[in-house]
C-alpha cells in the first residue's frame, strides 16, 4: 500500500512562491487507480513527488508502511516503485528485446520477450530486435513501455497520460492492453489521464484540482459525476460562444 500523509509542495516562479500541492492525504491499495481533474491541478506533481522526481515541501509518503520520503529515483525502484513518461524514452542502439530484459532484471530469452511483446498486441517476430527509436511510433512505444513494465513487476506503477500523443487506432489498442494489464497485475497501477475509456477501467477514481483532492471514490459513484460536470461546462462554454 501506497500512503501519503498531509504532502505539499511548493514552488518558486517570478511571482515568487506558489504552492502546487497542498495537504494531500490519500492510502492507495487498489489494483487500477486513475488520476483525473483539470489540466495545471497538480495530477502529475503529485506523480513525481511519488516517484521521487520531485521532492515535498513537506509530508510523508510511505510503501508497505516503510517511510520512503527521502529516498532517491533509484531506491525507490528498487522498493517496487515504476514510472512511464508521457512521451517514452529513445534508445539509440538499444533493442526492444534489451530493455524488456533491463526491466526483469535478467536476461530474458527470445520465448519470454515474445510473450511480453504479445500481452500487449505486438507481433513478436517484428519487434523483439528492433531499436527503440525514431522508427517506432508513439503507439508502439507505449506498447513497448507497457510490456517492458509487465517484465519488471513492480508494486506500484504509474502511467501519466498514455493516451498523450498516440493516434486513434493506437489509443483503441492501448485501452485493450489496459484492460488486460488491469485483470493480470499483482500490484497497483495508477494511471493519470482526462479520458473516459480509461477512467471506466479504474476501480477507483481521484480528482485532483487546485492541488487537493476534490473527489475520491469507487468509479460507480465518480465517474457520473465527472461527466455530469464536462457536459454542464460544455454547454456553458457553448453558450457563451
Amino acid at each position: 500500500m501506497l500512503e501519503l500523509k498531509n504532502i505539499t509542495f511548493t514552488a518558486e516562479n517570478e511571482d515568487g512562491n506558489k504552492q502546487i500541492i497542498k495537504g494531500v492525504s490519500l492510502k492507495i491499495n487498489e489494483k487500477f487507480v486513475a488520476f483525473t481533474g483539470p489540466n495545471g491541478g497538480g495530477k502529475s506533481t503529485l506523480a513525481k513527488i511519488i516517484m521521487g522526481i520531485i521532492k515535498p515541501t513537506s509530508g510523508q509518503i510511505l510503501l508497505d508502511g516503510e517511510d520512503i520520503t527521502n529516498l532517491s529515483i533509484t531506491e525507490r525502484a528498487h522498493k517496487g516503485l515504476a514510472f512511464a513518461f508521457q512521451q517514452p524514452v529513445r534508445f539509440k542502439g538499444i533493442t526492444v528485446s534489451d530493455i524488456i530484459s533491463l526491466a526483469s532484471g535478467k536476461k530474458l530469452t527470445v520465448t519470454e520477450v515474445c510473450k511480453y511483446l504479445s500481452e500487449v498486441g505486438l507481433c513478436a517476430r517484428e519487434y523483439v530486435n528492433r531499436e527503440i527509436n525514431a522508427s517506432l511510433s508513439g503507439g508502439e512505444l507505449k506498447r513497448i513501455e507497457i510490456a517492458a513494465t509487465m517484465a519488471r513487476g513492480a508494486k506500484f506503477t504509474v502511467f501519466d497520460e498514455p493516451e498523450a500523443g498516440i493516434d486513434l487506432w493506437s489509443f483503441n489498442s492501448l485501452i485493450k492492453v489496459f484492460e488486460r494489464l488491469a485483470d493480470k497485475t499483482q500490484g497497483t497501477l495508477l494511471i493519470i489521464s482526462h479520458q473516459e475509456r480509461i477512467l471506466n477501467i479504474a476501480d477507483r477514481i481521484i480528482v485532483i484540482a487546485d492541488g487537493k483532492v476534490k473527489t475520491d471514490g469507487e468509479k460507480e459513484g465518480v465517474l457520473p459525476q465527472i461527466l455530469s460536470n464536462s457536459a454542464c461546462q460544455a454547454l456553458t462554454e457553448k453558450d457563451g460562444e
